[in-house]
């Protein structure tokens, strides 16, 4: 979790998307609703039932504790690639500042693909190396 305080604790008074997604998704929905006071909209592709349970658990998490603004669910039928494409870019569509945690260098990686949309938006990234 040090990762997350290092790079996200600057932004802890401010408005986040979070992907509802299992991985760094969750492990970001926890720190943010454990650590910080900040606004947070969990937006998922389809519905919060979809998800896989690790997401399913830190959403449930952090809404017992009160931490969740808003759910969206953009009501995908099935959880494609491309649901997921449109989730990130229905979150960079909203935000001032894009943050990435990729965990590889292949620039077709979704991670990869919502920093290039935020950049061809002209918005400004911040890549947390994972």
């Amino acid at each position: 979790m040090t990762l997350f305080a290092t790079y996200l604790g600057a932004f802890a008074h401010s408005a986040f998307y979070v992907g509802g997604a299992k991985g760094i998704d969750s492990l970001t929905l926890r720190w943010l609703a454990d650590s910080t006071h900040a606004d947070v909209t969990v937006v998922v592709p389809g519905t919060v039932a979809q998800q896989p349970e690790e997401a399913r658990q830190a959403i449930s998490h952090a809404r017992n504790l009160k931490r969740i603004k808003e759910i969206v669910e953009l009501g995908a039928p099935d959880l494609s690639a491309e649901a997921y494409h449109a989730r990130n870019r229905w979150m960079v569509d909203r935000s001032e500042l894009t943050i990435g945690f990729p965990h590889s260098a292949d620039p077709s990686s979704g991670t990869w693909q919502t920093i290039g949309y935020a950049a061809d938006q002209g918005k400004p990234r911040l890549i947390v190396p994972v």
